[in-house]
């Protein structure tokens, strides 16, 4: 491994490393992946004398695990994940370099300096700067690396359902050293509509699925919609809509016999409990043959925000305790049971834009952030 001299090296080493996620229909197959980065991750760890493996969650696609040492009666410490993600969202359309990681006017530059090789470079060189240390901690630190957060999160669900015996989880995103405690949920549908097809010239002898689809996006959209606002949270709003994709027909001269539309929702802790596609069918149109298949699912994160845990982690960072539209790896730590929030250096606003960079101080503040609360847990 290049001699690494300052956490800066590091989110650079990291940058230089392409980790695309491969969902994106444009991306580059030879810039998807986490290995290459889970296997740079590796290495470093166990250079700090950790022990580390390597996950397959899909081919050529690891999360990285690697537990550092600890003294003492470990039977006793309470056990702490450090999980930020390794992969990336595509480089389509930035205007800067992906991977050179440039240093100007106090920033570094490139795909995931903020979302979230920042986090992951922060949180590995605080427990460079540790050293030997941190097997005095009065916690047990394991170091995650998940793959695939930016699409469907397999790595943290894979994790949760095989690793659950954890106390407490800091997700590495960019919060300006806010902890996130809770954030929104979210629930893909698609609908399906279908018909009859015929000839363009006769669509009285057709069914158009598009017609159907589109009356009953109409009727979502005056019936559900406001029926959410009864779901608000105090912290996160109301829950949301977004009709995203719509597809349909084949050629103008022919009545359409399929339609599909993708919907997105995001969920409020409240509606999660409430149940959410329960709320959706009864609100769906029961004529017109309409079917709605939920394809993604991702629960609320709702953690207590009183815990010790996050006391202690406020007081390292902001001071904040607060909430966020997004959602991330946090939530599906907490559906197993770990108490888990989100917290690091940088700033959201600067996540999946075309030229992603994070503050330098923003960095090494981070690292000083992780420290202290690992040195005060």
């Amino acid at each position: 491994m290049v001699k690494l001299n300052a956490v800066s090296d590091l989110l650079q080493a990291l940058i230089a490393i392409p980790s695309v996620n491969p969902f994106a229909e444009d991306n580059e197959p030879a810039l998807c992946g986490e290995k290459a980065c889970a296997e740079f991750v590796a290495n470093f760890l166990e250079g700090l004398g950790a022990s580390v493996q390597l996950e397959e969650i899909l081919p050529d696609r690891p999360n990285v695990i690697g537990t550092l040492p600890s003294r003492g009666d470990c039977s006793t410490k309470p056990k702490i994940i450090l999980g930020p993600h390794l992969d990336t969202v595509t480089v389509t359309g930035m205007t800067i370099d992906p991977f050179a990681g440039e240093i100007r006017d106090g920033r570094i530059f490139g795909r995931g300096a903020s979302d979230t090789k920042g986090t992951a470079a922060a949180m590995l060189w605080a427990l460079h700067e540790l050293g030997d240390r941190i097997a005095d901690l009065n916690v047990e630190v394991t170091f995650v690396g998940f793959m695939g957060e930016e699409n469907s999160q397999p790595g943290s669900i894979h994790f949760a359902k095989h690793h659950p015996n954890y106390d407490f989880a800091v997700i590495g995103e960019p919060t300006s050293l806010d902890v996130v405690y809770t954030h929104k949920g979210t629930c893909w549908i698609e609908l399906t509509a279908t018909g009859k097809a015929a000839h363009g010239a006769s669509p009285h002898l057709g069914e158009n699925a598009i017609l159907k689809l589109a009356n009953s996006l109409r009727h979502l959209d005056t019936t559900l919609r406001p029926a959410l606002d009864q779901f608000t949270c105090p912290v996160l709003g109301t829950p949301t809509m977004n009709i995203g994709q719509i597809q349909g027909g084949i050629q103008p001269n022919i009545v359409p016999d399929l339609a599909t539309a993708r919907i997105d929702f995001r969920l409020t802790p409240q509606l999660h409990e409430h149940g959410f596609l329960r709320l959706l069918e009864q609100h769906l149109p029961t004529d017109g043959n309409i079917q709605a298949t939920s394809i993604l699912q991702c629960a609320p994160l709702n953690t207590d925000p009183s815990s010790a845990f996050i006391d202690t982690l406020a007081k390292a960072g902001s001071g904040n305790r607060t909430g966020a539209p997004w959602f991330c790896d946090a939530a599906h730590l907490a559906a197993v049971g770990i108490p888990s929030v989100a917290a690091g250096p940088g700033s959201i606003d600067q996540a999946h834009t075309a030229d992603e960079w994070l503050n330098l101080k923003d960095l090494e503040d981070g690292v000083q952030f992780y420290k202290t609360f690992l040195e005060t847990c």
